[in-house]
């Protein structure tokens, strides 16, 4: 598929993974899920998803213990979560996903990581509409279960569609249907690995190498920074 497509792949890999890898951006979206819906995850849907998600990264229970006391305490007060929009390097389309607990310094920092690549942030909403926005849940099914007859089972949910590869079983609904497709999982006593909200650009845009290597190094700021949590692209 060409270098730019390998170099592409290889980036947004490594991107994830040291995305997946940072205990304090989990921290945060468990102390929120607990702030929001109450510190018991069996009636919490939100802190579960959360929980479980670090889980699967092998966050210590210590730290996930430690992030649900956090939300009891007055700093809880000002965790917010908050999505910011822009144009990038060469035109790319840019959404940032984050949780904060100053929004001015967050704001300011994310903003001037889009200005010094000569981006621009745009109004809020102003990108929605070019991305799709989807419930994904990373599973492990059962022993000799067949994907055809899970899809069946799954329609009801909200299914949209299961991706298998030699690595890991993706299932994918409208970001609508994740209580439904959720709870649908544990009926059938699937294992739920992680799952969360994704976006996906509507029409992706191919660019070249040289522009994907600018692209990077302004997406490696971006995701360095402390209050991002997830940053989604118009990147084919």
């Amino acid at each position: 598929m060409g270098r730019a497509f390998e170099y592409r792949r290889a980036a947004k890999e490594k991107r994830w993974d040291k995305m997946s890898k940072v205990f304090p951006k989990l921290g945060r979206l468990i102390t929120i899920a607990a702030k929001e819906g109450g510190i018991d995850p069996d009636i919490n849907p939100k802190l579960r998803q959360a929980i479980q998600n670090a889980k699967a990264e092998n966050m210590p229970k210590d730290n996930i213990e430690a992030a649900i006391k956090r939300s009891l305490g007055k700093d809880a007060d000002t965790m917010v979560e908050i999505v910011y929009e822009g144009k990038g390097p060469h035109g790319v389309l840019v959404m940032v996903e984050c949780a904060t607990d100053n929004t001015t310094r967050t704001v300011a920092n994310v903003k001037s990581y889009f200005n010094k690549s000569g981006g621009s942030f745009v109004p809020s909403g102003s990108l929605e509409f070019m991305f799709s926005r989807k419930a994904v849940f990373e599973i492990n099914p059962k022993a000799g279960m067949n994907i055809e007859d899970l899809e069946l089972e799954l329609i009801d949910a909200g299914l949209d569609e299961i991706e298998v590869n030699d690595r890991k079983t993706v299932v994918y609904s409208d970001y609508t249907n994740y209580g439904s497709m959720h709870q649908k999982l544990e009926e059938l006593e699937i294992e739920i690995i992680k799952s969360n909200l994704q976006r996906f650009p509507n029409t992706p845009v191919v660019f070249n190498e040289e522009q994907l290597i600018d692209i990077e190094k302004f997406l490696d700021k971006v995701e360095d920074d402390d209050d991002v949590q997830a940053v989604y692209t118009n990147i084919e």
